[in-house]
C-alpha cells in the first residue's frame, strides 16, 4: 500500500470519528486549554489530519489567519447558553470543534 493510500485511509478514519456532540460535554477540554475551534471555512477533517501529521507550517498559517484558534471564552459562553451541538474530533491531546451549522 502506498503512502498516499495510507494517508487517505487515515483521513477516512478521522472522518468516521467526527461527530456532533453537546458543547457542555467538552467543557473540561476547554477548561484544560485543549479545545481548538476550526472556522466554518476550513474543513474540520483536513484540520484534524494536518494536526495529526504535525504539519507545523500549515497549522501556523491557519492560526495566523484565525481559521484555527483556541476556543474563545465568548464563543464557549455562547455555546453553553444555547446548549449548542458542535462537530468534534479528537486528535490527542486536542479536541477540534466546529459550529454544527457547517461541516465540510
Amino acid at each position: 500500500m502506498s503512502n498516499s493510500d495510507q494517508r487517505e485511509i487515515y483521513r477516512a478514519k478521522i472522518n468516521l470519528e467526527t461527530s456532533k456532540i453537546a458543547w457542555k460535554e467538552l467543557q473540561r477540554f476547554f477548561a484544560g486549554g485543549k479545545a481548538l475551534m476550526v472556522s466554518a471555512d476550513l474543513d474540520l477533517v483536513e484540520a484534524a489530519f494536518q494536526i495529526s501529521e504535525d504539519n507545523v507550517a500549515q497549522i501556523r498559517q491557519w492560526m495566523a489567519t484565525g481559521q484555527l484558534t483556541r476556543v474563545p471564552d465568548e464563543q464557549a459562553r455562547q455555546w453553553v447558553e444555547a446548549d449548542a451541538l458542535v462537530w468534534a474530533v479528537v486528535v490527542s491531546p486536542w479536541v477540534l470543534v466546529q459550529s454544527a451549522d457547517k461541516l465540510h
